[in-house]
């Protein structure tokens, strides 16, 4: 595998909190309420029902972590697995559902800056378009939280949200949670492939997988940890923002009578009035901000990655001489991210972002059963999965089974994301590279042939 020219400078507790970072968010501050309006009080069975399912590709790609310790995450397991065909639809993919999550948390983010200004629900777009400029530039510029600082205020966040629910224990309307299910079990599980994005962040760590000290053993301990800690605090604050808010108004309080888009402080008015509102935004404000920077600045490195694998224009590989920064895959990124801000409704970039989510995660697992039956030399993890191969095919099937619930837009655009990614290899990729990944490495076995397939094609 390819040699590392970062300084491994990143330990176990800085590692979880970018993870964790990546996941509090839309799915503590905005995903609640339109989860609700699907399952009522369950919702709270959502989030766990979410978690189970996100769990075999945490622990399918915390193994190809400590196998891959190098930058690219997702997209470089899966085109080294399955190879650039699939590379491309996962890269392409990915980078798209993380743009829809960052375009989600931008509208989301503007939502709880409106309560500090006197203006329209109906100004909430052009306040994310605004932001997102502002993320764009931020990129470009080189701007960006280092480990030591995210983890100062993860912890800050985490600490409000604990006020929060240790708060709520004593206003809470035990009412509020009867009936349990308002839709039936259809409701919980569609509730729970719509949140499902707010367990993204969890595997986010491995892009930055060259920069972490003892990666084999501090990868997957900060993913599996990070995502049990979350998955607690997840089921803790949805519960106190049901039990401290007016279901009404979490059905009804937002733009054009749809899903409120700031749950958190809907239910914050019930502890401390005003001031709890105003707290609450403002911890909502530099959450969402955070994961909306951390999330443009994951995505753009896709583009670039698929770029130095000659699967995307060389253009996308452009290094900003001032800023050091893939000014061209950060620009194309924000148009996108501006785009959808623009002409795509809230909801349907919450599911959107779940959908793309649900795909990638799915395909993680088969990537990672490939790795395992081509049996090469150069795979070898310190970090091995239980519960191989079961609890992977289980990962695959639970993911597309969501996904299904997810309705025919979000299902439509999955396949087109497959479609369009399919025809970029066919038409630009195909002829530039000769990589075959470790399912190629089977084909050929199987053939009496000798092939690695895991390399990456040298640049020409």
């Amino acid at each position: 595998m390819v040699g590392h020219d970062l300084d491994r400078s990143l330990g176990l507790y800085p590692t979880m909190m970018i993870s964790m970072g990546a996941m509090i968010g839309s799915g503590i501050f905005v995903l609640p309420a339109l989860g609700y309006k699907k399952a009522g009080p369950a919702v709270i069975l959502a989030y766990v029902l979410a978690a189970i399912v996100v769990l075999p590709a945490a622990l399918s790609k915390a193994e190809m972590a400590t196998a891959m310790p190098e930058s690219g995450g997702t997209y470089l397991y899966i085109d080294r697995a399955l190879g650039p065909l699939f590379g491309t639809i996962a890269g392409i993919g990915a980078w798209f559902s993380l743009v829809f999550k960052s375009s989600f948390a931008l509208v989301g983010l503007g939502a709880y800056l409106l309560l500090f200004v006197p203006i329209s629900q109906a100004a909430v777009v052009y306040v994310g378009l605004a932001l997102g400029v502002v993320v764009v530039v931020l990129n470009i510029s080189g701007t960006k939280i280092s480990g030591q600082v995210q983890a100062i205020i993860v912890t800050v966040v985490i600490a409000g949200l604990f006020a929060y629910v240790v708060n709520a224990g004593f206003v809470i309307d035990t009412a509020r949670y009867s009936p349990f299910t308002t839709h039936g079990s259809g409701g919980v599980i569609t509730a729970a492939a719509f949140v499902f994005v707010s367990y993204a962040g969890v595997t986010k760590i491995a892009s930055v997988a060259e920069e972490v000290k003892n990666p084999g053993k501090n990868l997957p301990r900060a993913m599996l940890g990070s995502m049990t800690i979350m998955t607690i605090l997840y089921i803790a604050v949805v519960g106190a923002i049901i039990g401290l808010s007016d279901p009404d108004i979490l059905k009804t309080g937002g733009p054009g009578g749809t899903a409120s888009l700031t749950p958190m402080a809907d239910g914050a008015g019930a502890l401390l009035g005003g001031v709890g509102v105003l707290f609450i935004s403002a911890v909502a404000v530099i959450a969402l901000t955070s994961m909306a920077n951390a999330g443009v600045m994951s995505s753009s490195r896709f583009p670039l990655a698929m770029s130095r694998d000659d699967l995307l224009p060389p253009r996308l590989q452009t290094i900003d001489g001032r800023f050091k920064t893939p000014r061209n895959s950060v620009l194309l990124t924000g148009i996108v991210l501006l785009l959808l801000i623009a002409f795509v409704p809230v909801i349907e970039l919450a599911k959107l972002a779940s959908a793309f989510q649900i795909l990638v995660f799915s395909i993680i697992n088969l990537a990672l059963i490939a790795f395992r039956e081509a049996d090469v030399p150069s795979y070898d993890p310190e970090f091995t999965s239980p519960g191989y191969p079961y609890v992977q095919i289980f990962g695959f099937l639970a993911g597309i089974a969501l996904l299904t619930q997810m309705g025919t837009v979000p299902i439509l655009g999955a396949l087109g994301i497959i479609v369009v990614s399919a025809l970029v290899y066919l038409l630009y990729g195909r002829s530039r590279t000769d990589r075959t990944g470790a399912l190629g490495s089977i084909i050929h076995a199987r053939r009496g042939e000798d092939d690695d397939g895991l390399a990456a094609t040298e640049p020409e």
